[in-house]
């Protein structure tokens, strides 16, 4: 199986780590200091967990900044990008969420694309109406800055919204 994880921040970075276990995972951003760092086997923030599992565990990471590598011929893609939310005029800034699911719609048009992202209410069902594209999912994030990947590791829950009338969907969760 192939993944691609946009976005290496604390979010992205420790869904690639926990998932390069057992799949080929290509962590994708668009600053080279993180992939130069992610590549040398060095997390670019602390996180205990994620420093160790890059240095000591046989991970299956391909750390890039070319997108179109990582989104042809994937299976899922992880969407972790910022959505900077604007106090003032009560909007979360979703344009990173899209410009990247643009681009994995365009070059990995099967892929499920999974979006860890925080998403206003019924984001998610917008997407499908507008992009006609059903096989975008959303799963909230629930991880603490500096420990991603053992919460990820450990889980309290695990929430993944979409449509659970659609067989084919309902497949893809498992």
């Amino acid at each position: 199986m192939k993944i691609a994880v946009i976005g290496m921040g604390y979010v992205g970075l420790s869904i690639a780590t926990l998932l390069s276990q057992k799949e080929t995972v290509y962590a994708v951003d668009v600053a080279a200091k993180k992939i130069d760092l992610i590549r040398e086997k060095r997390a670019p923030f602390e996180d205990p967990e994620i420093q160790k599992y890059l240095k000591e565990k046989p991970l299956r990471l391909v750390a890039t900044m070319d997108e179109k590598e990582a989104y042809i011929g994937a299976d899922y893609v992880v969407i972790a990008v910022p959505t900077d939310f604007d106090s003032e005029k009560n909007y979360f800034d979703t344009s990173e969420v899209e410009a990247v699911l643009e681009q994995a719609m365009r070059y990995a048009p099967d892929a499920v694309i999974v979006i860890k992202s925080t998403l206003p209410l019924g984001y998610t069902r917008e997407l499908w109406k507008r992009t006609g594209n059903r096989k975008i999912m959303f799963s909230p994030e629930f991880l603490r800055e500096g420990r991603a990947l053992l919460d990820n590791l450990y889980p309290s829950r695990i929430i993944v919204g979409t449509d659970m009338a659609d067989d084919d969907l309902r497949i893809n969760l498992w």
